[in-house]
């Protein structure tokens, strides 16, 4: 265990004019007396992988749900492996097992759930029509939490129910729906496609500008509010470092991302705090900077450096055997000392 410290014209209209109508939660996610005191909320993603994991998923709920200092748990998506079928069946079954969690719980899809699901092994579904799936099981009370009730601002009316943002203790918290396969720019090989199509094209679109909208609303949110940190927390590995040679061969890549991380620096370089990026994707556990000056990652995306950027991945498939446990310190701490992490192992 350890711990560590660290500092279309069309669709933009449409977000232009979305931009400040999102769901107003009834009750606001923190209030005074909490706003003084310090937190934990835990983080999990790319389980459960296969029948064993599939086997062992409630007990590993039970672990979290005992662990009295979460205020809140994110799964980062991945809720099944990629060579699985994406099947209504499995979806409720997951969707049951997230309502025993006795903390509020925020599900960000993953690509093994649509974007993958064109795959003959997946059962060679559309992936649209799955990602509407995901959707109507487990978004359907947009603006609440799975498990226990936490109101949370949704872009519901841009049709993104799983793009939420909060605030608790001065922490602003942005959950947005990014995807591997290059943000789902991937042909669809297993429906014969060898291009992407003009709907999956349409989507992306749609999706990444959603995601800018409520980056940039949350950032600046965040400096209104004079928050102390920013944690951004999406599925994909942007900075996956299995991907790195070959990103630097062909920058092509990871082009759907590029819109996405530029904004993220922009963003992370005008406010005065540091912040946070989490997600799952790669399977293995890592923190860094990967947009910190000399970071090869900078040539890769074409952009200047974020210094005070601080990512985590978060441990899946075979290797999910642990939950990460994030705390906030209370309003004195600044800088580096805001936020603090460690895995903790399941129970068995």
């Amino acid at each position: 265990m350890r711990l560590n410290k660290v500092k279309t014209a069309a669709v933009v209209a449409l977000i232009a004019a979305s931009a400040g109508t999102l769901i107003q939660p009834a009750v606001a996610a923190d209030n005074a007396a909490d706003n003084q005191q310090g937190f934990s909320f835990g983080v999990i993603g790319d389980i459960p992988y296969g029948a064993a994991e599939i086997a062992k998923f409630p007990a590993r709920i039970q672990d979290i749900n005992a662990d009295s200092a979460l205020k809140f748990v994110t799964h980062v998506g991945d809720i099944k492996n990629g060579s699985s079928v994406c099947s209504d069946e499995y979806f409720q079954h997951i969707r049951a097992e997230f309502d025993t969690f006795e903390h509020p719980l925020i599900f960000t899809p993953g690509d093994n759930e649509w974007v993958d699901c064109h795959r003959a092994n997946n059962g060679a579904y559309n992936p649209l029509e799955r990602l509407d799936k995901l959707r109507e099981v487990f978004f359907n009370e947009p603006g609440k939490t799975l498990g226990a009730t936490m109101p949370v601002k949704t872009q519901e009316k841009l049709g993104l129910p799983e793009d939420v943002r909060f605030t608790q203790n001065r922490v602003a918290f942005s959950v947005v729906n990014v995807q591997g396969s290059n943000n789902s720019l991937q042909p669809w090989t297993g429906l014969g496609e060898t291009a992407a199509t003009s709907e999956q094209l349409a989507e992306v679109a749609h999706r990444t500008q959603a995601v800018l909208a409520q980056l940039r609303e949350t950032f600046s949110d965040a400096s209104r509010r004079s928050d102390r940190a920013v944690v951004l927390m999406t599925q994909a590995d942007m900075f996956d470092p299995a991907l790195l040679d070959t990103a630097q061969a062909n920058p092509d890549t990871v082009s759907g991302f590029r819109e996405i991380v530029r904004t993220i620096i922009e963003e992370s370089n005008r406010f005065d705090g540091p912040v946070y990026l989490i997600n799952g994707d790669s399977h293995v556990y890592a923190e860094n900077q990967p947009l910190a000056e000399g970071s090869p990652w900078l040539a890769v995306y074409g952009q200047d450096s974020a210094d005070d950027l601080q990512r985590i991945t978060v441990d899946g498939s075979h290797n999910a055997t642990n939950y990460v446990r994030f705390t906030v310190a209370g309003n004195g701490a600044k800088g580096a000392d805001i936020l603090s992490w460690e895995k903790v192992a399941f129970g068995g």
